[in-house]
């Protein structure tokens, strides 16, 4: 893959299979990266690719917060600490209610929270309104 557009950050199998299909439902095509927990996430923006240079960076990072090994909140604290993927749109995508959680992941410097809708076709136009504003309208900033 030379141009990932979404890195999903996601544990639940059940969640990642209905943001897989929301997104092409609503005919986001784009290539799509999944890391199951915090650490596969950390690895996949900061370790060496198979060929052993950097991996490309995504053109948006969708975020839940409850992951294991490493919590949300920790993979974007790192990924804001670092000068290559600082300024990468990072959406938090999470069923948490938890105002803590809201406030904290804005003081790590999250574009955007997103509470994860529980009805599928409130779940499917989240998602597409993500897509069209973060892959389509949004500028991302130059890798320096």
């Amino acid at each position: 893959m030379s141009n990932i557009a979404i890195l999903l950050i996601e544990d639940n199998p059940k969640d990642e299979a209905l943001t897989l299909r929301a997104l092409r439902k609503n005919n986001i095509v784009n290539d799509i990266v999944i890391a199951r927990d915090g650490v596969e996430a950390l690895t996949y923006l900061f370790g060496p690719g198979t060929d052993g240079s950097p991996n490309v960076l995504p053109q948006l990072i969708l975020l839940d917060l409850k992951l294991p090994k490493v919590d949300g909140l920790q993979v974007l604290e790192k990924i804001r600490e670092n000068d290559r993927t600082r300024r990468l749109p990072v959406v938090v995508f999470t069923s948490s209610n938890e105002e803590a959680d809201m406030i904290k992941s804005y003081n790590l410097g999250a574009n955007s929270y997103v509470r994860k809708p529980v009805e599928f076709e409130n779940f499917l136009d989240a998602t597409r309104q993500l897509g069209l504003y973060w892959l389509v309208l949004n500028q991302v900033a130059p890798e320096i």
